[in-house]
């Protein structure tokens, strides 16, 4: 029980707040911006293209930032730096009237989060102790979900209440989006206050390229799944557009926007509760990597539905409500365990620059799965889903044939 009481401190518990309060801002401006890229009269391969750049620009200032904080020995300032540029990128986005503002608010924040994605994991892993670490994972994901539930309900909720008074105009929109930035800028205080980074051996100042060779060998291997699986897993704001597109023949369009905002909240809440499960699983039989590639076997479900609903033209609400679902609960596995598997396979001494790399192979994956999904949606939406089906399902078989590998 003292080991069980250990891992659940106050730096634990001060990541998971900052993560809600983070995350509270970024999906309710996740959830308004499909919307309000609609409004601006923007097609889907523009929102595929925003996000996937975002997400690009964020992984490789992840992979500079890792490497960057081994190298000085402190972690803590530049994530409240990195908190404090996500929160404030919304103000960038409410003023736009296209996509280039919009690209540049989204590449600004996240850069922040590239800065600070990290290096907070680094901390996180060195204030818990080795056999906890599926279980503190988790538990900080569960924070940064629950946020991801309130912020896109309240979202959805304001702008149904304006949509029913006839108040949703496009400034308006441009009024709730400035209005994310709040909670953004509270996550950065409260890291500030509550984080505390424990004292580390003074570093190795090792080259870019010495440091990248002291990765073991079963690392590597273990970033070329999650890079295949990263290649044909889009943005899950595309599941938003997905839903109102099918669900506007039955509900109207506008109503169909409307529940694709609370079909999100719904992803987010099965998020919000399969983080700890997958993590303290994970613990129980001390095997993060293969519950990760099962995981990712999952996955495969959810272009697989939207293929068949996009055949038929129309979908029903529960069918959605799965997809949303399954969505959710993969993206929990995937956020929990690849993070606890990078910890268990990169030393000490490197786990920024681990941790680094974990996030530019992810935003590499983001990039090349938004483009593509979001192009080939263009053509027929039966092509975008049926590649991202394609590259999961590799994916996932790759990383089980390492855990395989590792087990023998």
């Amino acid at each position: 029980m003292a080991g069980d009481r250990a891992w659940l401190n106050r730096t634990v518990w001060g990541m998971a707040i900052t993560s809600f309060l983070s995350d509270l801002g970024h999906e309710a401006q996740s959830t308004l911006l499909p919307g309000f890229m609609a409004a601006l009269g923007l097609p889907p391969l523009a929102l595929g293209a925003v996000e996937g750049l975002a997400d690009a620009a964020s992984s490789f200032m992840k992979l500079g930032a890792g490497w960057f904080s081994d190298r000085i020995g402190r972690r803590k300032g530049l994530v409240v730096g990195g908190y404090l540029s996500t929160g404030l990128a919304s103000g960038f986005i409410a003023l736009a009237a296209g996509w280039p503002l919009i690209l540049f608010g989204k590449f600004f924040g996240w850069l922040g989060r590239g800065l600070r994605g990290p290096l907070r994991d680094a901390i996180l892993t060195d204030s818990i102790p080795a056999e906890a670490r599926g279980r503190a994972f988790g538990f900080h994901r569960a924070g940064d979900t629950v946020g991801a539930i309130l912020g896109p309900l309240a979202a959805v909720l304001v702008l149904g209440w304006a949509t029913a008074h006839g108040l949703a105009t496009l400034p308006f929109q441009r009024s709730l989006m400035a209005w994310t930035l709040v909670p953004g800028a509270l996550s950065a205080l409260a890291f500030a206050l509550l984080v505390k980074e424990r004292a580390r051996s003074r570093p190795k100042l090792l080259s870019f390229r010495h440091a990248l060779a002291q990765m073991p060998a079963t690392f590597r291997g273990y970033l070329t799944g999650v890079g295949i699986f990263g290649a044909g897993d889009y943005a899950h704001t595309l599941l938003i557009l997905a839903a109102a597109q099918l669900l506007a023949p039955t509900y109207g369009i506008g109503r169909a926007a409307a529940l694709g905002g609370l079909l999100y909240v719904w992803h987010n809440g099965v998020y919000a509760l399969s983080t700890y499960p997958a993590g303290a699983l994970a613990d129980r039989f001390h095997n993060h990597r293969r519950i990760l590639g099962l995981g990712y076997g999952i996955s495969v479900a959810v272009p697989l539905l939207l293929m068949a609903a996009f055949h038929r033209g129309v979908a029903s609400l529960p069918l959605m409500a799965l997809v949303f679902a399954l969505a959710g609960m993969v993206n929990g596995i995937q956020d929990t365990l690849e993070k606890s598997t990078t910890a268990d396979l990169v030393p000490a001494d490197h786990r920024g620059l681990g941790f680094g790399l974990l996030g530019a192979v992810n935003g590499s994956g983001d990039l090349v799965s938004s483009l593509l999904v979001g192009a080939l949606w263009t053509l027929h939406p039966l092509w975008g889903f049926g590649y991202a089906a394609l590259l999961m399902a590799l994916g996932s078989a790759v990383t089980l044939a390492g855990a395989r590998r590792a087990e023998a």
